[in-house]
């Protein structure tokens, strides 16, 4: 069995599993289609996916069917998703005339729901009425909106011809394939290269002069380029974010100064633009020049690690406000790494070093985060309590960097009977990823910055992109000495809680659901709670009990149903998740006299004359004796012989990027 199919099968046999644990009622293809997507986001191919199936008139010439969708945060990109599902032991090639008819139905649904008719067809209690809500009367949507990627899910194989890319209501729809070839080259490569041929790129030739720099580094070569205005917003335009390098950050519109910079040269002074830019950085695996060595043919996985900012702009200008860009050229300095065990790192650097355009911070390179390290050691070994539910102790397996988890299982479970117990110990419902953990800890408490409220449930309703970035800069201990295993445990709870909210919330699928504004409710009811108990819930008792009690899962399920219909009256807008997001609404929310009875969850709170006792595993005198020891060593050794070290491990190639430049800010810490 070849490794495509051992993942076909791993994939089937996760949506059974999936299935038949899932108390929601999804489909199997509902399922696929959340498996798929998650893949995506993780890949930097989407954010913010919302699943959310909706077909109508199958059969008919206007048939339509959507099974998910996602906005971007600027309103710039809609996603559509269409799944062609088959469960089949064997993977199944799909024919053109299924992808054919899965084009004709999600693009049948965007024309229905841009033209403003489909959505007073939709009951406000559909899954999908928000979005068609979105399209026919969000105003923002539509100043803004640029392109529409039409993606069409699938568990087989298609070789065939991809559709046309068209265009409805002036809008630019791109169809992808997304096949089981696809979703295995993402799920081992975290991304798939883009591969370019400039003397053919989408039926144009495209002349970009080139130098390559005659530098003696068997780390990476360099090269010097001038690319046309037209061609990179041509780059932008069939492949949107998936250029951007995924440690920096997305283009964040024109509201910057330098933003607002771009726009005006691009409009008044397009053929000053390479005077005033500070250009572009980028790396590829391989560079090909042509014949006469002054000329890029073809670029292989390229990717933008400064300057998402230029190449947005530049596309936004001439597609909004019909700027003519054939007199704007940008500078390129692309970085061909050499090595690729040292692509992450040294590309994590470029990125940091090169960003000055727009103050990139550090947690937007957050992957080696000291704390998150730190959780991701005490997710380890760290054990549930006993429960009366279960007499065996597991761990809650926190997935620092994608795909942990799948590589730790098929590391340690290279025999059946490992692989049942590798389960027992780390179940999968119990692993969580960093933008999980984000949700999780933001939606429990407020954060205020001095006078400003830096978190409220609002910035996690914002999306995970948004709510990651602020708990990483306002919400995770700056000193790791903080994160212990009482952190831990409450984190732990706060998921529980948040897990046990979700679900008591419901979906339309388990008929108990109280509305369609899940993503919004959840979080605000669970700050809610915590202002309304003057954050005294008892998060050990959450811990020890491995769930959350009944009386508060019944608590929590009445102030849902309030905080559910109070958004729902007192929005000024008919988009209520829009005006979710912001502050505004949050003040309303915490403000309002809520109808609840704080008594019924009194056995849920801390006794605050006898609080829980915690037992803190802390760094015993012997180990903190031995790290003290340890650093004494760093220090006798002086600044000048650790420059030495650096130089040599650089010159004889004995020490990695990382290690080099460890010895060098070891050096400077002495030093300073």
């Amino acid at each position: 069995m070849n490794e495509i199919n051992k993942f076909y099968q791993s994939l089937i046999q996760d949506i059974i599993a999936f299935q038949a644990s899932n108390e929601e009622g999804d489909t199997q293809e509902q399922i696929f289609t959340r498996i798929a997507i998650y893949m995506l986001s993780d890949a930097g191919e989407t954010e913010n996916a919302d699943v959310a199936y909706d077909e109508k008139d199958f059969g008919k010439k206007g048939q339509h069917k959507i099974n998910a969708y996602a906005l971007s945060e600027n309103y710039e990109t809609v996603d559509l998703f269409i799944s062609i599902f088959e469960n089949t032991n064997e993977i199944k090639t799909i024919a053109k005339s299924d992808i054919d008819t899965a084009a004709k139905r999600i693009t049948n649904f965007f024309r229905k729901a841009i033209y403003n008719d489909y959505v007073n067809e939709v009951a406000e209690s559909s899954q999908i009425f928000e979005f068609a809500n979105t399209l026919a009367n969000y105003s923002e949507l539509k100043e803004n909106l640029v392109r529409v990627n039409a993606f069409i899910l699938t568990n087989g194989i298609y070789n065939g011809e991809i559709p046309q890319n068209t265009q409805i209501c002036g809008y630019n729809v791109f169809y992808r394939i997304v096949d089981i070839n696809f979703l295995y080259k993402i799920s081992e490569q975290a991304r798939v290269p883009i591969e370019l041929d400039f003397e053919n790129f989408e039926g144009e030739k495209f002349d970009i002069p080139c130098l390559a720099a005659n530098i003696n580094n068997p780390n990476y070569k360099a090269y010097i380029a001038i690319i046309p205005g037209t061609c990179l917003a041509k780059l932008y335009e069939c492949y949107g974010a998936r250029l951007l390098e995924q440690n920096v950050r997305s283009f964040l519109q024109f509201t910057g100064k330098i933003n607002k910079g771009i726009r005006a040269t691009i409009k008044n002074e397009p053929h000053m633009f390479l005077a005033f830019n500070n250009g572009i950085a980028a790396t590829a695996d391989h560079i090909e020049l042509d014949d006469t060595n002054h000329f890029i043919r073809k670029i292989n996985n390229l990717q933008i690690v400064n300057g998402g900012q230029t190449t947005a702009s530049i596309y936004n200008s001439a597609k909004k406000d019909k700027a003519d860009i054939s007199n704007i050229f940008v500078q390129v300095k692309f970085s061909i790494i050499e090595k690729q065990d040292l692509y992450s790192d040294i590309v994590s650097r470029i990125s940091r070093y090169a960003n000055t355009q727009n103050k990139v911070n550090d947690a937007d390179f957050s992957a080696n985060n000291p704390a998150l390290i730190a959780i991701e050691k005490l997710s380890r070994y760290i054990l549930s309590p006993i429960t009366p539910r279960s007499n065996i102790q597991t761990c809650w397996f926190f997935e620092r960097a994608r795909g942990q988890y799948k590589t730790l299982r098929s590391r340690e479970g290279f025999t059946v009977s490992r692989q049942k117990a590798f389960d027992l110990k780390y179940p999968k419902n119990q692993m969580f990823t960093k933008t999980e953990l984000a949700k999780y800890i933001n939606a429990y408490q407020e954060v205020w910055n001095g006078k400003k409220l830096a978190i409220g449930p609002h910035i996690v309703v914002r999306g995970n992109e948004k709510n990651y970035a602020r708990f990483i800069n306002d919400n995770l201990p700056d000193n790791i000495k903080f994160i212990d295993n009482i952190y831990f445990e409450d984190t732990v709870a706060k998921a529980i809680l948040f897990k046990g909210t979700d679900k008591r919330y419901g979906t339309k699928v388990s008929g108990n659901n109280i509305g369609e504004m899940k993503q919004v409710v959840v979080p605000y009811a669970i700050s809610l709670l915590n202002l309304i108990t003057n954050n005294r819930l008892n998060l050990y008792k959450i811990w020890k009990n491995q769930q959350i009690s009944q009386q508060l899962s019944d608590f929590l399920y009445e102030l849902m149903k309030q905080v559910n219909q109070f958004i729902l009256d007192k929005s000024p807008v008919s988009h209520y998740i829009e005006w979710a997001k912001k502050e505004e609404c949050w003040n309303q929310v915490k403000e309002h006299e809520w109808d609840v009875n704080i008594d019924e969850i009194s056995v849920d709170l801390i006794d605050v004359s006898n609080p829980p006792k915690r037992n803190l595993i802390s760094t015993n005198e012997e180990s903190e004796d031995s790290r003290q020891h340890e650093e004494n060593i760093i220090r006798s050794i002086p600044f000048s012989l650790w420059k030495k070290i650096e130089e040599w491990g650089q010159d004889s190639g004995f020490l990695t990027i990382n290690q080099q430049s460890n010895a060098s800010s070891i050096a400077y810490k002495i030093n300073t």
